[in-house]
């Protein structure tokens, strides 16, 4: 499958060929499944399958739209609806959607929201209310994603990873994560926290700050934050996020966010 895909992203032509659209197919059922995956760990870090999203974006080209409907609810698009919830062991509260070609693990929660196309959402994660996954993001166990968070898509440059949320972080409400941000496990982040890949994190917890750009450490707390910078016009604050401190190893990992932040003496 991967020479055939490779093949078609040299040579759109070959988008023509049954074989080529059979193998396809055949990636996103087997990401559908959790059989294939988008990125995957690696040691200490992350392996990015660009093959894989070469796959997906090459699936687009090779579909029709189509009307799809769901009860009174009709739709206009080129890709299915993920269906089969009951029998993968999933709860889907009304109108939570997803989209063919993302894998939903047994045990999640889908509230009202969005999950795209090659994302991959591990076991006992909830995906709260207007929560936003995007194509090909990573979500690990036991995550929990509060009301409004917007994780990222990325399809291109096939090469760059996609955001990652590892095991039993806490992401709270109104917190946006794009650009390939990877969340350390057991992380709390506080509310309206936005990470991109040049966002600077910054660990203020020792006598020096240390920063970091593109990776939340595991088990930090992390609230909001502003730095001064000096433009031609004057200087004004940018945003930038704080590491206040680390979840505490007796801290039950599903604990609420306020409870974290509490020990802090932060209110977020």
């Amino acid at each position: 499958m991967i020479q055939i895909i490779e093949a078609a992203w040299e040579n759109r032509e070959l988008l023509q060929k049954k074989e080529t659209v059979r193998a396809i197919e055949q990636v996103i059922a087997d990401l559908d499944r959790g059989k294939l995956r988008v990125a995957e760990p690696a040691g200490d870090g992350w392996q990015v399958n660009d093959w894989v999203k070469k796959a997906v974006i090459l699936y687009f080209p090779t579909r029709q739209m189509e009307t799809l409907e769901a009860g009174p609810l009709e739709f206009h698009d080129k890709i299915k609806l993920k269906t089969g919830y009951k029998e993968l062991g999933i709860r889907v509260v009304p109108h939570a959607v997803a989209r063919y070609g993302a894998y939903i693990s047994r045990g999640v929660v889908m509230m009202p929201c969005y999950v795209n196309i090659g994302a991959y959402v591990d076991a006992g994660t909830m995906v709260d209310t207007w929560a936003t996954v995007g194509s090909c993001a990573q979500i690990g166990r036991n995550v929990h994603l509060s009301g409004g968070v917007g994780i990222g898509g990325v399809l291109e440059p096939v090469q760059a990873a996609p955001v990652i949320i590892e095991d039993n972080a806490f992401i709270g409400s109104r917190c946006i994560l794009v650009e390939g941000v990877r969340i350390g496990q057991e992380a709390v982040l506080g509310a309206n926290v936005t990470l991109t890949a040049s966002t600077r994190i910054i660990d203020v917890t020792g006598d020096e700050p240390v920063t970091y750009q593109g990776y939340v450490p595991p088990r930090s707390v992390v609230i909001p934050g502003t730095l001064p910078k000096v433009f031609k016009a004057g200087t004004y604050q940018v945003p930038c996020a704080l590491i206040i401190g680390q979840r505490k190893a007796s801290t039950d990992k599903k604990t609420s966010l306020n409870s974290a932040l509490r020990e802090y003496d932060v209110s977020v």
